[in-house]
């Protein structure tokens, strides 16, 4: 009942100052970057969201350059494993990507999402400037006011100074390893619930 209510609740915020539409000079191309856990369960559900161009892996949020993946797992870097989504804004919006977000992760639960435990799975968004977090912000706002966790949200709102890109073996994670235990039990279940959500917004299968 309350995936429905988020859903409703979601759907009914409108975004101020977001444009979907784009002119001869501007690029119809957006970009966001997501921190909601291990990062292979948030790239399989945004390469599944209609509209999405890609979906990369990779860490934002450290001080120290080109770090790698055992660098990061040990939490100590400051960065987070995150997602940069690449969005068309003439078939998607900010709004969709914020109600898969915070429809597919626990936002409440601080750096961890189920067993993975660490300021490297905190929930969080990578703003590049004042409208991403702006609309952030109203959401998170919204979900708060509406009382839909029954924990308060602790994603963190931060500025992007950097991406990197993750080693090549986490792309695609999901898809290239669909076998693999932790594919079947944590990123299955997020998928199934995903589809179930989102099931109008899902790419048409090939």
């Amino acid at each position: 009942m309350k995936n429905l209510f988020l859903i409703c609740l979601l759907t009914s915020i409108s975004i101020a100052g977001q444009n979907t539409t784009t002119t001869a000079k501007q690029s119809k191309f957006e970009t966001i970057t997501l921190a909601g856990g291990c990062y292979w369960c948030v790239e399989a559900v945004y390469e599944n969201l209609n509209g999405v161009k890609s979906a990369v892996s990779g860490f934002a949020g450290g001080k120290n350059a080109n770090p790698s993946y055992e660098d990061v797992s040990t939490g100590r870097t400051g960065y987070a494993e995150v997602v940069q989504i690449t969005y068309d804004k003439n078939t998607t919006n900010l709004d969709e990507i914020f109600k898969v977000f915070f429809s597919v992760h626990d936002p409440t639960t601080l750096n961890r999402q189920g067993a993975d435990v660490g300021t490297q799975y905190r929930s969080a968004i990578f703003y590049k400037n004042q409208e991403q977090k702006m609309a952030a912000q109203k959401i998170i706002n919204a979900l708060t006011k509406a009382k839909i966790y029954d924990s308060p949200i602790v994603t963190i709102l931060e500025p992007l100074t950097k991406f990197y890109k993750a080693e090549d073996y986490h792309q695609n994670y999901y898809a290239n390893n669909k076998n693999q235990p932790y594919c079947q039990m944590v990123i299955q279940p997020k998928m199934e619930k995903f589809e179930k959500l989102f099931k109008d917004q899902l790419k048409k299968k090939k």
